[in-house]
């Protein structure tokens, strides 16, 4: 393994296909890490699993979820390692994935993935549409203080299962907006294969988009797991902008331009979305919206903070060259941080622009190189010689924090304790009995150090959101020959 030294990547060409190359670096196979990392999300998948289902060790779960308060919220995904459904990553998750799938989709359609990617974002959208209705959004399921105090699979669990929502009286402006996005991201992706999807999609964002600005204010009730510190400016410039991708009307245009309260930022996460929004508004910015040339300048500030090499650089770095901003989840800004410069380096690149650092100037290709980067560290190509993603690659993680795949399927666990369900499954030291397959765990610390133990939950949970930032930006490394 040869890392740190793009130039001595060995590109080997697999296949043809719609005009595009297949490729594989000599040490990561980004089509195979692609694959594995949809099938995690599959593997966080809650209700009633369908036929194709391919982790075969999931089952059936939660299928009474929502009963409490009389209407059927089965379905969704289970956000990381436990076995609640938190609706404000979960949309972050649907947005995420249904960009990529408009993105790449060329890409996605070369290495065979776009249909699972498809089915995964529809997964997530149909259980939004049960959630729903005119002045209500339902955003969660499952009570997380006493989730945490069991360890158990989910097909098994018997924590009470909590309905939470927000109204006209206990507004959640993040999470009515952030859902607004993926359901508006998700009408896109859907639009020229199911017009008749894509439609009811589109209705509802725009219903929720109403919800966000007409009775504004933060959402507690998912904290302290998901407290949102940025607030709801971020998710409603967010929302406005996939409205205005989805349906060119003037109102959402306006919003970006005179209603958003914009901010620079140096981050792109499920708690803050400025990034990603101002990337994508940058396009209309280049393709004529000159008013909106503010939001161009904001996503550059994002790009300076990011690289290294900016005289403007923010972000810390670990020794390799890993974007670390916070522990706990670390690998979700990793993702994150290569999703928005891929995504900015092929606007860059489609209108010759480049990046203005003060007296640097960096060009589409240098951007998409850090983006390269930031994946091939995740999945190996590191100073430990370990992928941090499960069953891939060199030295993968053997324990994710995850209570699904730690403990054996069929194991009797109705007459284990909550406390002692912790001593059979959580503290032993041993590898989970179920591949969490292509879950990219929460990576080292800012020092490169990593622990591969199912109780050092902030190296090794999982969450849905990580993975699906990773998923575009794995269809093109994998489809394209890039340094």
């Amino acid at each position: 393994m040869h890392v740190g030294k793009p130039s001595a990547i060995i590109v080997v060409w697999l296949a043809l296909f719609e005009g595009l190359l297949l490729c594989v670096n000599a040490d990561l196979n980004y089509k195979d890490a692609l694959t594995k990392s949809i099938i995690f999300l599959e593997a966080q998948r809650s209700g009633k699993l369908p036929p194709n289902h391919r982790p075969k060790w999931r089952g059936d779960s939660a299928l009474d979820d929502g009963k409490l308060v009389n209407v059927d919220l089965s379905g969704g995904y289970y956000d990381a390692g436990d076995n609640v459904k938190y609706g404000l990553p979960m949309a972050f998750t649907i947005t995420t994935l249904s960009w990529a799938a408009i993105q790449y989709n060329s890409e996605l359609k070369a290495t065979g993935e776009l249909q699972n990617v498809m089915d995964g974002i529809k997964w997530g959208t149909d259980y939004f549409f049960k959630a729903i209705s005119k002045h209500k959004l339902y955003v969660q399921v499952g009570d997380p203080n006493l989730d945490h105090q069991c360890w158990v699979r989910p097909e098994e669990m018997r924590t009470p299962r909590t309905v939470y929502r927000i109204d006209e009286n206990t507004p959640g402006s993040e999470i009515a907006g952030e859902t607004s996005a993926a359901m508006a991201a998700a009408s896109i992706a859907f639009r020229s294969t199911d017009q008749v999807y894509a439609r009811r999609l589109l209705n509802k964002a725009k219903l929720l988009f109403q919800m966000a600005k007409t009775h504004k204010g933060t959402y507690d009730g998912e904290c302290p797991f998901y407290c949102s510190f940025s607030g709801y400016n971020d998710e409603l410039l967010w929302a406005a902008t996939w409205l205005y991708m989805a349906t060119k009307r003037p109102e959402y245009l306006t919003y970006i331009h005179e209603e958003a309260i914009p901010a620079t930022v140096a981050e792109f996460s499920w708690d803050l979305k400025y990034a990603g929004a101002q990337v994508l508004v940058s396009k209309l910015f280049f393709e004529g919206e000159k008013e909106l040339e503010n939001y161009k300048n904001q996503a550059d500030s994002y790009i300076c903070s990011n690289l290294p090499e900016s005289p403007y650089m923010q972000v810390h770095t670990t020794p390799a060259g890993m974007v670390h901003l916070r522990d706990g989840a670390n690998s979700q800004y990793v993702t994150g941080t290569a999703m928005v410069f891929s995504v900015y380096s092929d606007i860059l690149a489609r209108h010759n622009q480049k990046v203005i650092c003060s007296d640097k100037q960096f060009d589409s290709t240098h951007l998409m190189a850090f983006a390269k980067k930031q994946i091939d560290l995740l999945l190996g190509n590191n100073p430990n010689g370990k992928s941090y993603m499960v069953g891939f690659g060199s030295n993968p993680p053997t324990q994710a924090h995850h209570r699904g795949a730690s403990i054996p399927v069929g194991a009797d666990t109705s007459q284990v304790s909550c406390p002692m369900s912790f001593v059979y499954w959580y503290n032993k030291d041993t590898p989970n009995p179920n591949e969490l397959t292509g879950a990219i765990l929460g990576g080292p610390d800012k020092d490169d150090k990593f622990n591969d133990k199912r109780w050092e939950s902030a190296m090794t949970e999982p969450c849905t959101y990580v993975n699906s930032l990773a998923v575009g930006v794995l269809a093109k490394l994998a489809t394209k020959s890039i340094a």
